[in-house]
């Protein structure tokens, strides 16, 4: 339990880190109206729940693809293809901003005791 804790406190750091950064909060922006652009998409086209629909557009996006949920319309079909691209793009951005919010501190702290000797 400790050990989420702390993983939980690092991610929370690295996040608020990466906000000083305007590309983290463009791609953070882009994956909230992502989310919400797949959620409304599935809810109004495949008419499922708006919990469904944010269920199946997360597991999309992550690549996690369960399975229990699938489009069964054509163009639930051809938005999910184009979706998958798009999403999983922006995701990755998103990931790795908030990768190197929590690598560099460590960079930091090596580089600091080298910068101190003569």
């Amino acid at each position: 339990m400790i050990s989420l804790l702390l993983t939980t406190y690092r991610l929370l750091k690295a996040i608020l880190r990466s906000w000083k950064i305007a590309e983290f909060r463009a791609a953070l922006l882009l994956a909230v109206a992502i989310l919400l652009s797949g959620t409304v998409f599935y809810r109004s086209v495949e008419g499922w729940g708006w919990v469904d629909s944010l269920y199946f557009s997360a597991t999309t996006i992550s690549t996690v693809g369960l399975g229990d949920l699938s489009p069964q319309t054509e163009a639930g079909k051809l938005f999910t293809v184009l979706y998958i691209f798009v999403g999983v793009g922006i995701f990755v951005a998103l990931f790795a901003q908030l990768a190197r919010a929590l690598i560099q501190p460590a960079k930091k702290e090596e580089k600091a005791p080298a910068e101190d000797r003569p």
